[in-house]
């Protein structure tokens, strides 16, 4: 048998071993919170010790330049799932500033359901999969780069919708 298909044989055996390990223990590290799960029910944020991030989510940081607003609309997914569009202006999602300076009208979003952080947008699309039937509160901010929300005039950037999921 040549050396190519016993590599083969030995690199499915092992991977597929290592598959049913992670399956069982609950273990997969490409899971819930390591793909931004949207699932609030897997992982409720509102858990965390930011602290030692230095975030300060509740902070305010009122812009200086043109004022930015969102609006949010919600296309369908499934029967339970639901594409969030985050509609802005005077703002722009920039992924790979986040955790450094604030920079004036950029950053990205903290989206909320019924209260609990579900996760960040950092483009104006996001996922909103299996969400329970019943009513829900969306609410969505705009952020900057060190995650202070932004304000006009001390009055928080944000948007808020209920989604009835039927």
């Amino acid at each position: 048998m040549p050396k190519t298909l016993v590599f083969l044989i030995i690199g499915l055996f092992f991977g597929t071993g290592l598959g049913f390990l992670f399956a069982a223990t609950g273990s997969d590290p490409m899971s819930d919170h390591a793909m931004g799960s949207t699932d609030s029910a897997v992982h409720d944020h509102s858990a965390h010790d930011h602290a030692a991030m230095d975030h300060d989510h509740s902070r305010l940081r009122d812009v200086t330049g043109p004022a930015p607003s969102i609006s949010l609309v919600f296309h369908p997914d499934g029967r339970q799932s639901r594409n969030l569009e985050m509609q802005v202006e005077n703002f722009a999602f920039d992924p790979l500033a986040v955790n450094g300076a604030h920079i004036e009208g950029q950053g990205h979003a903290h989206v909320y359901i019924n209260n609990i952080k579900i996760g960040r947008a950092y483009g104006p699309w996001m996922h909103l999969e299996a969400l329970p039937v019943g009513t829900h509160e969306v609410r969505v901010t705009l952020n900057s780069n060190d995650h202070s929300q932004l304000a006009v005039d001390g009055t928080p950037v944000e948007a808020v919708e209920t989604l009835v999921i039927e």
